[in-house]
């Protein structure tokens, strides 16, 4: 392969399965559907927040494995980094949402928010297959990228949904809701978020290779129920009190 080509088929394999799930997800907000341009300025913040995640997450794994700083062992360091970074990501995923279209006159349903976590979550699967696929790309054979590929298509890129989603769904339930209730339950929805994504990547490094499909398994799982969620919460409407009056 010369030197390009590598890097084409990793944008491709990363990039076209997250606009294949993002075709799916946007049917679920076929009544009234969100702006392309705003879709597409969703998903341009999740790929730009891969590139502000990186250094940050190099400098909490190289904080968390100096032994002066932490007395655990080997194994429990390495469960503590896959916390952390399952923190940061979704933190950042939330953060590169509000500052770009949460706060849009558009996301004016309570659907709308998950529309727009997912897509955020899209662009960073997309970013991170890329990544993750140019070093098999550049050096082993592509039978074996297209299966790595394929592992990242059914349960990374789902699990960033997921987790993400999680997050839209609580500040779609809280869509009507005071201040005070809204900030709580998006606040629950984004530590649920850390819990799922914490809890997938703990399943994956401690299953064996043979058994890792029941890991994607869970994803699966949760992707169902995420589907019987959002039914919910299109039905969510505002409140409307009657006014009694007198003669």
């Amino acid at each position: 392969m010369s030197e390009i080509e590598p890097v084409l088929a990793a944008f491709a394999g990363g990039v076209l399965p997250a606009l294949a799930w993002l075709w799916f997800w946007r049917r679920e907000d076929s009544v009234h559907p969100e702006p392309r341009r705003l879709i597409a300025l969703a998903f341009l913040s999740g790929m730009v927040a891969v590139a502000v995640i990186i250094p940050m997450e190099k400098f909490a794994a190289s904080l968390l494995s100096t032994q002066s700083f932490w007395v655990l062992t080997a194994a429990s360091t390495t469960a503590l980094t896959f916390i952390v970074w399952s923190g940061m990501e979704e933190i950042i995923k939330f953060v590169m949402a509000q500052l770009t279209v949460l706060r849009s006159r558009e996301d004016d349903e309570p659907i709308d928010p998950v529309i727009y976590m997912v897509t955020v979550a899209l662009g960073f699967a997309a970013a991170e297959n890329t990544l993750f696929l140019l070093s098999p790309l550049s050096g082993d054979s592509l039978v074996q990228t297209v299966m790595t590929g394929n592992l990242r298509f059914v349960g990374a890129t789902l699990l960033h949904v997921l987790s993400s989603s999680v997050i839209g769904a609580a500040i779609g339930i809280s869509f009507y809701e005071s201040t005070r209730r809204k900030v709580l339950i998006t606040l629950s929805g984004v530590i649920l978020a850390i819990v799922l994504h914490s809890t997938f990547n703990f399943l994956i490094l401690n299953t064996p290779e043979e058994h890792l499909l029941r890991t994607f398994g869970f994803v699966w799982v949760g992707v169902i129920a995420l589907l019987a969620v959002l039914e919910y919460i299109k039905r969510i409407h505002p409140v409307i009190k009657k006014s009694v009056w007198r003669s």
